[in-house]
């Protein structure tokens, strides 16, 4: 009779609670001090990946470590847990070598020399969220990091009128527990309509191309063939996704750091050459995207740990930032100097995020624009309210500020 070795370490841990929610930080440092890889019962069972050597090994190990909607964990997006009801997101739910060629298409549209293009109209809507507030000397910063939504739905080609309700959509899906009012309204009432909207943009833009990603997306081709409508609209879901919340996320945690480290704040407003490394050093310290999941495709031994075909595993960027394994001094400290920085924030091997360079850009535009029209502002802490779940974003759903008030820039 052959006997299965129980799962060990067993920790109780859940990126989903309340109580990490309120420490993210603090959580995953005290998991990583004691287990790189542990078990945890929570949200049905999954292992997490705490340390960086074992997060930057499963990331590049795709025949272990599957990226595909399996049978396991439920029905849903498979690079979350629990999943969540969501339609198919290519590619990042494909594993090679399937997922080379759409990838090769994405990359086209979101590589550096096409981020540059996007520049004038990132500038734009930048300036036109500050300039609606300029003049009254306060603002929410939760509404003006609402900016990467709008510039990912106009790059795409749909309405712009729509961002908001797009971006609270995707949003509530991964920020709200999923018994929530929240969460409920717009996987039964809002996405469904977005759904269709989309679906219906680019059956317009196959019969009518414009100069938008929609049109460049459903007139490419899949190994020599097509790209269907359906495969067309993945991609797109999945680039709404990325969009409409991962800069915000890191965007708004930077804006609170340096309200609350006045002496960097102004080493960037008078050197704006320092935001670039600056940029970096957030991505790394922030990590927006905490972490994703993956599922075990055969039993194996993993550093130590029996994993079971089936098993889910969440592979946390986050920690692996914090990890002194992963070669950082001091990685608790943020350092706008620090260079190089081989951060894990974007993720590792072949689902590196494609939208790397996007959000790059969306978050220097906003931040340096930030700093030089309201170089004085001030966050409210005791009145910023956090997203209520943060295992796969953390972010605010309110940062009240004020500054000294100042001219419009646009013409809007």
């Amino acid at each position: 009779m052959t006997t299965t070795k129980p799962r060990c370490p067993v920790v109780g841990f859940d990126h989903n609670s309340p109580d990490h929610s309120e420490h993210p930080v603090e959580s995953y440092r005290e998991l990583r001090s004691e287990h790189e890889v542990a078990w945890s019962e929570a949200n049905g069972g999954y292992w997490i990946l705490a340390g960086y050597e074992p997060v930057f090994e499963a990331a590049r190990d795709d025949d272990t470590f599957t990226s595909r909607r399996t049978e396991y964990g439920g029905e849903g997006l498979s690079v979350v847990i629990p999943k969540t009801p969501m339609h198919d997101h290519i590619p990042i739910e494909l594993d090679p070598p399937e997922l080379a060629p759409y990838r090769k298409v994405v990359n086209k549209i979101t590589a550096p020399a096409a981020v540059e293009k996007m520049r004038p109209m990132i500038a734009e809507h930048t300036t036109w969220f500050l300039d609606e507030v300029i003049e009254s000397g306060t603002c929410d910063f939760a509404s003006i990091i609402g900016v990467p939504s709008i510039v990912t739905i106009d790059w795409l080609g749909l309405d712009v009128e729509d961002w908001e309700r797009y971006s609270e959509a995707h949003r509530a899906t991964l920020a709200f527990p999923q018994d929530s009012p929240e969460f409920l309204h717009a996987v039964n009432d809002e996405l469904p309509v977005l759904t269709e909207k989309v679906k219906k943009r680019i059956a317009e833009r196959r019969a009518e191309p414009k100069e938008d990603a929609i049109s460049f997306l459903v007139h490419s081709e899949i190994n020599g063939r097509q790209i269907t409508e359906e495969e067309t609209f993945s991609i797109v879901e999945l680039l709404i996704s990325g969009g409409v919340g991962t800069t915000a996320s890191l965007v708004g945690q930077s804006l609170m750091w340096l309200h609350q480290h006045h002496d960097v704040r102004e080493q960037l407003i008078e050197d704006p050459s320092l935001i670039d490394h600056a940029l970096e050093e957030f991505l790394r310290f922030f990590s927006p995207t905490q972490a994703l999941a993956r599922t075990v495709t055969h039993d194996v031994e993993f550093h130590g740990c029996p994993m079971r075909t089936g098993d889910r595993v969440l592979l946390s960027w986050a920690s692996a930032n914090r990890d002194e394994a992963a070669g950082f001094d001091d990685p608790d400290e943020l350092d706008i100097h620090r260079w190089p920085n081989r951060h894990t924030a974007f993720g590792v091997g072949a689902h590196r995020c494609a939208g790397s360079h996007i959000g790059r850009a969306m978050a220097k535009e906003l931040i340096t624009q930030i700093l030089e029209r309201m170089p004085d502002y001030v966050i409210d802490e005791e009145h910023t309210v956090n997203y209520e779940r943060q295992g796969v974003n953390v972010g605010y759903r309110s940062l009240p500020a004020t500054f000294t008030p100042g001219p419009r820039r646009g013409d809007k």
